[in-house]
């Protein structure tokens, strides 16, 4: 028998014969993608968004999938979907099409599922268990997600906790109304179970002794130093900083504020520090910020939130004096860069207490006496495996470079966990490589219909300053169900048959659910038909090679 070279599009047959299909006709191949969603690619955490959106798509057991979807990357869903700024809902394509899918809202409904029906992360017992003991150093979301990352992979990991509960900047920088304890506790006590030790009032002042025996430790000590700025006030002025009002409040010990409150700053913690005061009795709060609206690095939903419970805010302003009652706010413009400068026009208001709220910085008096770190900018330097100038010493949150919102530090956290798990077994962590990312412009919308996005309830106004109730309410099951169905599987296949029922030659082929198509190329001319069908655009035209 002859060997035959048999070239694209064509089929050996018995003997030394060659069959020539109509697949030779093509000049460029149909091929099934997965691509990489832009909400996935948005999350600092690394949840694989779309995945779990699938899984919530099948009320029941579904919910309870997805939530175990979810947790392989970000072990506090209940806490992330009140308190994340969910930067996936910004790039989500569904945006250009109606509305953006609630992806948050559906992640905390699905936390909320997992307290309810008590549902606990697995006890690695079927890991060989590495015999190395890691110390976290503090209880924050780096923290938390660090001790659990690390547990998962097999090790023995304890918590150092300064304050008296867990939480870290959670509990003692984010409200109540926010971020009710519950939820925390709930979130926490699922940790415990799978094996984490948590030691609280443990504020580490001696780095050697309190690490020894630890093979690795992971610094991860909150924001919780306020800034300071050195404003001439008098004898009898009163002036304390946001962080500590925020933190007594959760401790149980607010301060006395006074019925007239001014919060020098324009970030979410100076909206914090005013709702804060409303609750806690003042009847005018006011923010004090030196440049305009479009520059106020405070989140747009926490400054209509605000709006919405009376706060007021003078724009281009800054305080220049303080003295019992009063303040002296001297106006500011912007010059041809955009930036604020005085114009020696002064006001007054009237206040009681003023709060500062222009900053904060990680408690770094863990390393009094550890040589060999180096601090920068009131952040340790790492290099890109989290780890410090000090060998098996890692760093994550807010005391290491990055943005400083709690879900970038689960992301940190986990990030530290992986890089602490690769240098104890001797090697080096290695991310894995990511998809091209699924555009909108490669969705065919047309057969999305139209979608609302489910709102969320909200407590009513005339009730929320009267306490520390939550104000931001839960979807409902069906409303859950409704915004996790939105979402359009961006560049990944959903299995809605458009190909195999468009095809002209009939060459897809159903492998069955969840196992998606192959194409017999030996029949398919390349039309392109399910290429500009798909929905979802995971299907991709390359030339045929000859």
């Amino acid at each position: 028998m002859t060997a035959v070279v048999v070239p694209p599009g064509l089929s050996a047959s018995a003997g030394s014969s060659v069959r020539y299909l109509t697949g030779s006709w093509r000049t460029e191949r149909p091929v099934y993608m997965s691509l990489l969603p832009p909400c996935s690619a948005a999350c600092p955490a690394g949840e694989e968004i779309q995945a779990w959106l699938y899984e919530a798509q099948e009320a029941g057991e579904g919910y309870e999938r997805a939530w175990r979807s979810l947790t392989q990357e970000n072990p506090l869903p209940a806490i992330m979907g009140r308190v994340c700024y969910h930067p996936c809902q910004t790039a989500c394509n569904r945006g250009g099409l109606d509305e953006m899918v609630g992806i948050n809202a559906v992640e905390r409904f699905l936390g909320d599922q997992a307290i309810e029906h008590g549902w606990q992360f697995e006890v690695p017992v079927d890991i060989t268990l590495s015999h190395k003991r890691v110390l976290v150093v503090g209880s924050g979301p780096s923290g938390l997600s660090a001790a659990y990352h690390l547990r998962k992979l097999g090790h023995e990991v304890t918590i150092y906790e300064a304050q008296e509960a867990t939480g870290g900047m959670l509990r003692y920088g984010i409200p109540a109304y926010r971020l009710p304890r519950a939820v925390i506790d709930a979130e926490v006590s699922r940790l415990v179970n799978m094996g984490i030790k948590i030691e609280t009032g443990h504020r580490v002042t001696d780095f050697a002794a309190e690490t020894a025996g630890f093979d690795a430790v992971v610094l991860c000590v909150g924001a919780g130093v306020g800034h300071h700025v050195n404003i001439p006030a008098g004898h009898a002025a009163k002036v304390m900083d946001a962080v500590k009002l925020l933190r007594d409040t959760s401790a149980g010990s607010p301060p006395m504020l006074g019925r007239r409150v001014a919060i020098y700053g324009g970030g979410n913690t100076a909206m914090d520090a005013a709702r804060t005061a409303k609750r806690l009795g003042a009847e005018d709060a006011v923010i004090i910020y030196r440049r305009t609206k479009e520059q106020m690095p405070a989140h747009e939903e926490e400054y209509l939130e605000a709006l919405s419970e009376g706060i007021r805010v003078k724009w281009l302003s800054t305080i220049s004096e303080v003295d019992q009652g009063r303040v002296v706010i001297e106006r500011m413009e912007l010059d041809a860069e955009g930036r604020p400068r005085p114009t020696g026009v002064f006001d007054e208001v009237e206040a009681d207490t003023v709060v500062l709220a222009i900053g904060q910085d990680a408690d770094l008096s863990v390393l009094d006496g550890v040589d060999g770190v180096t601090v920068d900018n009131g952040v340790i330097a790492v290099d890109e495996h989290m780890m410090t100038s000090r060998p098996g010493l890692f760093a994550a949150g807010d005391a290491a470079p990055g943005d400083r919102t709690a879900t970038v530090a689960v992301g940190q956290g986990k990030l530290a966990a992986r890089n602490v798990d690769a240098w104890l077994r001797g090697a080096v962590y290695e991310a894995p490589s990511r998809e091209a990312k699924a555009l909108f412009s490669r969705l065919n919308t047309w057969y999305y219909a139209d979608a609302p996005l489910q709102s969320r309830p909200e407590l009513e106004a005339a009730r929320r300053t009267s306490g520390f109730e939550e104000v931001v309410q839960g979807l409902s099951t069906e409303s859950a169900l409704f915004e996790a169905r939105r979402c359009m599987s961006c560049g990944n296949c959903l299995e809605c048959d458009n190909c195999y029922g468009l095809c002209p030659d009939d060459v897809i082929i159903k492998l069955g659910p969840g196992r998606r198509y192959e194409i017999n190329y030996d029949y398919c001319k390349g039309c392109g038909i399910c290429a500009a069908e798909c929905p979802c655009g995971c299907i991709e035209m390359i030339p045929e090679e000859r």
